[in-house]
Parts: C-alpha cells; sequence; structure tokens
C-alpha cells in the first residue's frame, strides 16, 4: 500500500520560497508518476505539476500558473517527491496534496482520476 505523507508547509511573505516533502512508500516508486495538486478554500483542487516515472523519462510537467516559478524533481533512493516554490504570490495560497499514480499516460497527467494514492495535504499560506 502506498501511503503519500507530505510536508513542509507553513507561512510564508509574498516573494518568499518553501520546499514541500512527500515520501511514498512502495519498491515500484522509480515507476509511479507523481504529482502535486492544490485546492484553494472554496475552490476545485487543481494541477499544479507532476513528475513522470521511468516510462516517461522522468519529465517534468507544470500548471501555466506556476511555471518558472515551481520546480518538481524526484529522489528515487528516498522514495520522495519535492516541490520547490519561489516568487509566491497570495493566490499560491491553498491545501497542496501529493499524488501517486501508476500508468499515467501523459495526456492524463492534469487529471486527479488518474493519481491511484493521495496524501493528506498540507497548507501552504501566503501573506504579509
Amino acid at each position: 500500500q502506498v501511503q503519500p505523507v507530505e510536508s513542509g508547509g507553513g507561512l510564508v511573505q509574498p516573494g518568499g520560497s518553501l520546499r514541500l516533502s512527500c515520501v511514498a512508500s512502495g519498491s515500484a516508486f522509480r515507476s509511479y508518476t507523481l504529482a502535486w495538486f492544490r485546492q484553494a478554500q472554496g475552490k476545485e483542487r487543481e494541477f499544479v505539476g507532476t513528475v513522470r516515472g521511468s516510462g516517461g523519462g522522468f519529465r517534468s510537467y507544470y500548471a501555466d500558473s506556476v511555471k518558472a516559478r515551481f520546480t518538481i524533481s524526484r529522489d528515487n533512493a528516498k522514495n520522495t517527491v519535492y516541490l520547490e516554490m519561489n516568487s509566491l504570490k497570495p493566490e499560491d495560497t491553498a491545501v497542496y496534496y501529493c499524488a501517486v499514480g501508476g500508468g499515467v499516460i501523459l495526456s492524463n497527467v492534469r487529471n486527479p482520476g488518474a493519481y491511484s494514492y493521495w496524501g493528506q495535504g498540507t497548507q501552504v499560506t501566503v501573506s504579509s
């Protein structure tokens, strides 16, 4: 059973940086597609970014709203995926979720339904 566990959320000022981590168990970690989603209060869950598994060349893809500000990376030896967030804006405030999926095709990486395992979420608040 894969159980992602996020950490690293908190309060940060606009323009600041934060790094989220997510540890997920499972011997097939290298093959998993790992994604970050977020959900602001009163809004639907939205795609932030993803890094594909070995079958997808470990390539990363991002939502337009975070491109050039956020970076996803993975450490397969530690079963961990990271979300490095820079130049944070108040509109980045949300609960951030780590998601893990096997066999996620490229056309489906932005679809929450493509991921089988979800973390409990970690709050990120951007405010002065």
